[in-house]
């Protein structure tokens, strides 16, 4: 499959990995690949299906976007991480949920995942909706002593302390800060001027023997993982179908409505952890810090497997053996993954329009980042 793009010397090596993976990748997916060393763009790299423009549905990649907009409110003193959730939003008391804090909501130990009757597609598209819903929610475990990834919601609450603190949506505050400075290709809102960049997710495709591992671990829809991916609700439709939804794209749903490209999300870490255009870093090392420390690490009580959480982003040196300690970011359901690893120097992005088996960063990060790591000596 032809490779198209550039990279600097010194970095043939990524692309000799990104160009065997997708040679021996069955169902072509149409993948994106970005690296920055420090502020300097040094891969540049699309494969057929997609090109360097092409704006992608990144599904909870875009929850980066979001945190950091948290971490720069933090860092401004407009939000304490440490302040209970319902002293910004008094409605969220209800149900025994009146004591978790900014902190532990962050690092998804405030266990409304979802709602019991489910979202309605409507609801899910809309920030707004999802918070009034989940306000009155009892909570799906004792707040604060597990965790369990808010797969659909974590943006709509985050937000939702964001307006009430401030006034302002946390899309607004993306816009202002964060994309519109840096001319991000990474958007919490989709203009309709940017519609003909966007091409729909495709399914995931599997080999004969993933689905029967599909098939064989089929959870029940009204268990942990069914509800926070909102698979119990009437009308369900499957996630890769999710940001194929104008309403979802126009919308900005920040837990996984954000359009986008590799280059904007590997911009916009570069941007907050070393700064881009010349500019400082947007976030302080302290602030970059405390957001990327785990706060939150061991069994998911929603996927049920190990995970490790920082405040908001997810924290990856635990899982990929190539990153170095305090590396952060996030990951998306079709298999994307962007992230900095301010240890050692560099902002990664990685985007594909087929979503990944078994969803989540796809299995080929692993060996890409490696390739980085290699080149970056």
């Amino acid at each position: 499959m032809a490779v198209h793009g550039t990279v600097a010397d010194g970095f043939e090596g990524v692309r000799e990995e990104f160009e065997a993976f997708l040679a021996a990748e069955e169902h072509a997916p149409g993948a994106q690949l970005v690296v920055h060393r420090a502020g300097e763009r040094v891969v540049d790299l699309w494969s057929q299906g997609v090109d360097a423009g092409s704006l992608l549905g990144v599904f909870s990649s875009t929850k980066g976007a979001a945190y950091l907009v948290t971490a720069l409110l933090v860092q401004d003193g407009l939000l304490d991480l440490d302040r209970t959730v319902a002293s910004y939003w008094p409605d969220f008391a209800a149900e025994g949920k009146g004591g978790v804090t900014l902190r532990e909501l962050l690092a998804h130990r405030a266990g409304v995942i979802g709602l019991d009757a489910g979202f309605t597609r409507a609801e899910l598209a809309d920030d707004r909706l999802i918070a009034s819903r989940l306000a009155g929610q009892r909570p799906f475990w004792q707040p604060g002593r597990f965790f369990g990834y808010h797969a659909l919601v974590i943006g709509a609450l985050v937000g939702e302390v964001v307006l009430r603190a401030t006034g302002r949506t946390l899309q607004d505050w993306y816009e202002e800060r964060v994309r519109a400075p840096y001319g991000l290709d990474l958007w919490l809102g989709l203009p309709e001027s940017e519609e003909p960049r966007f091409l729909s997710t495709l399914p995931v495709l599997p080999t004969p023997e993933q689905a029967a591992e599909i098939a064989a671990g089929a959870a029940s829809p009204y268990g942990m993982g069914g509800i926070a991916f909102n698979e119990h609700a009437p009308g369900h439709v499957p996630l890769y179908e999710f940001p194929n939804a104008r309403a979802v794209r126009a919308g900005g749903q920040a837990s996984a409505g954000g359009i986008g490209s590799a280059r904007g999300l590997a911009g916009m870490y570069a941007a907050a952890a070393f700064g881009l255009d010349g500019r400082e870093p947007l976030l302080k090392p302290d602030t970059a810090a405390e957001f990327a420390r785990i706060h939150s690490e061991g069994k998911d009580l929603v996927g049920g497997s190990a995970k490790a959480f920082g405040l908001g982003f997810q924290s990856y040196g635990p899982q990929f053996a190539a990153l170095g300690a305090g590396a952060f970011g996030h990951s998306g359901a079709a298999g994307s993954l962007a992230l900095a690893d301010p240890r050692q120097g560099f902002a990664y992005a990685y985007t594909r329009r087929r979503s990944a088996f078994p969803g989540g960063a796809a299995p080929e990060n692993g060996r890409l980042l490696w390739s980085v790591v290699r080149a970056l000596g």
